[in-house]
C-alpha cells in the first residue's frame, strides 16, 4: 500500500467520525428551525443513522471481503458526500431522520472495510491503529469546531454542505491514488497461525461485550458533550463557536490517547493495559458527575482520554485473532452488534437528560464502564508481543 492511500484512508476516519457528529453538534439550531422546542425532543430522531451504522456493518464487511475493499472505499466517499447534501435539504423532522439514517449506511462502511484494508500489509499494527484512531477522533474535534462555525456564519445547512464537499474530494483522490487490487481479499491465500481456537472464541466474545460498553459510552459523550459544555461552562460562556472550540480541544488533545496506547500494544500485554484504562473511566465518570465550570472542562478532557484511549484494543484483538481473508466480515459482525445496541443511546441521550439530568447520565456511565472492566477480566492472558524495529505498514 502507498503512502498516499493510506493517507487517504486515515483522512477517511476522520470524515466518518466527523460527519455522523455534526448533527449532535448542531441539534439545538436544527431544533429551533424546525419549530421544535426542545433540543432533548429532536435527538431520537438521530438514532436512525447510528442504527444503519451498524446493522449496516455486516452486508459491507461482507462485500469489502468478497468483491474488494478498494471499490467499497469509493462507495464510502461518494454516498457519503451524497448523503450529507441531502441532510442539508430536509424540511421536516422524519425527513431529517430518513436522510441521517441514509448517512448512517454509507457511514458503515470505512470500519469494517478501510480499517483491514490499512491493516493488511501492517508490520506493527498497534501503532497503526493508533495513529488511525487518532484521525478518525480528530474528525470528532473537527466536528465541534467546524459545526461551531458553520452554524453561527452559514447555519446549520451549511454545517453539513462542507463535510458533503470534502468527502467527494477525498473519493475523487482514492480513486485516483489507491491501486487497483488484483484479487478480494477472500481469494487470498490464508496465514498459518498459531492461535489455539478456544483463546480465539473467548477474545471474540469479550471484544464484542466491550465494544458494546465502549460504544455505548463513546456515543453518549460524543453526542451529549456539546449540550453538557452549555449547561455546566454556562458561567464561561454561551457563544457556541467559543464552546466548539472548547470541545475540540478536548476531543484533539484526548484523541492522542490512541497513538500512545497504539504503541503500547505492540510491546506490552494487552489485558492490565486495558484494565487500567477502564478503571480510569469509572473514576473520572463518577467524579464529573458534580462537576461544573473548568473542573468540568478538565474531568471532561480525562474522560474522553480514557474512553478513547480503549478503542484500539478492539481493532487489536481482530488483528491478533483473525485472518485478513475474513477480517472485514468479523469487524463488520462485531460494529453491527456494538452500535447496534449503543445506537440505542442516541435515542435515550435526550430523554434522559431531560428526565433526569446530565448527572445521572455521567454516573450511569461510570457503571458502564464497570460492567467493561468485568468483561475484560476474561480476555485471555497472552505473551507480550514480540519487538520489532520495523516501520508501520
Amino acid at each position: 500500500m502507498n503512502r498516499s492511500t493510506s493517507l487517504l484512508l486515515n483522512f477517511g476516519h476522520a470524515l466518518d467520525h466527523l460527519v455522523l457528529l455534526v448533527f449532535a453538534s448542531a441539534v439545538t439550531s436544527i431544533a429551533a428551525d424546525f419549530g421544535v422546542g426542545r433540543w432533548e425532543d429532536l435527538m431520537p430522531y438521530a438514532a436512525g443513522a447510528f442504527v444503519m451504522f451498524g446493522v449496516g456493518s455486516i452486508p459491507v464487511g461482507r462485500l469489502g471481503d468478497l468483491w474488494g475493499r478498494r471499490p467499497m472505499m469509493l462507495v464510502f466517499f461518494f454516498g457519503t458526500a451524497a448523503s450529507c447534501a441531502l441532510v442539508a435539504l430536509t424540511q421536516t423532522p422524519l425527513q431529517l431522520a430518513v436522510a441521517l439514517s441514509v448517512l448512517g449506511a454509507f457511514a458503515a462502511i470505512y470500519h469494517p472495510v478501510g480499517i483491514p484494508m490499512l491493516l493488511s500489509s501492517a508490520e506493527r499494527p498497534g501503532i497503526v491503529i493508533g495513529w488511525n484512531n487518532l484521525a478518525g477522533n480528530m474528525g470528532i474535534a473537527v466536528a465541534a469546531l467546524l459545526t461551531g462555525l458553520a452554524v453561527k456564519y452559514l447555519g446549520w445547512r451549511g454545517a453539513f454542505l462542507l463535510p458533503a464537499a470534502l468527502s467527494f474530494v477525498l473519493g475523487w483522490l482514492f480513486w485516483i491514488k489507491a491501486p487497483l487490487e488484483t484479487e478480494a481479499p477472500s481469494k487470498r491465500p490464508r496465514a498459518k497461525t498459531t492461535v489455539d481456537r478456544s483463546a480465539m472464541a473467548r477474545a471474540l466474545v469479550v471484544m464484542t461485550v466491550a465494544a458494546t460498553s465502549g460504544s455505548l459510552l463513546f456515543n453518549f459523550t460524543t453526542n451529549g458533550n456539546t449540550e453538557l459544555m452549555r449547561e455546566r461552562l454556562a458561567e464561561i460562556t454561551s457563544d457556541p463557536a467559543s464552546l466548539g472550540f472548547l470541545l475540540a480541544i478536548i476531543y484533539a488533545v484526548a484523541a492522542f490517547s490512541q497513538v500512545i496506547v497504539g504503541s503500547l500494544i505492540d510491546r506490552v500485554r494487552m489485558k492490565p493495559l486495558f484494565l487500567g484504562i477502564v478503571v480510569s473511566q469509572v473514576l473520572l465518570l463518577s467524579v464529573s458527575a458534580h462537576a461544573h465550570g473548568w473542573w468540568l472542562f478538565f474531568l471532561a478532557l480525562g474522560f474522553m482520554a480514557s474512553i478513547f484511549a480503549a478503542i484500539p484494543f478492539i481493532d487489536a484483538v481482530v488483528v491478533r485473532y483473525v485472518d485478513d481473508q475474513m477480517r472485514s466480515r468479523v469487524t463488520g459482525i462485531r460494529i453491527a452488534i456494538a452500535f447496534g445496541i449503543s445506537g440505542i443511546a442516541v435515542y435515550l441521550l435526550g430523554p434522559i437528560v431531560k428526565g433526569a439530568g446530565f448527572d445521572t447520565l455521567l454516573t450511569a456511565m461510570a457503571g458502564i464502564a464497570c460492567i467493561t472492566f468485568l468483561t475484560v477480566l476474561w480476555l485471555p492472558s497472552e505473551s507480550p508481543p514480540p519487538q520489532s524495529s520495523s516501520q508501520p505498514g
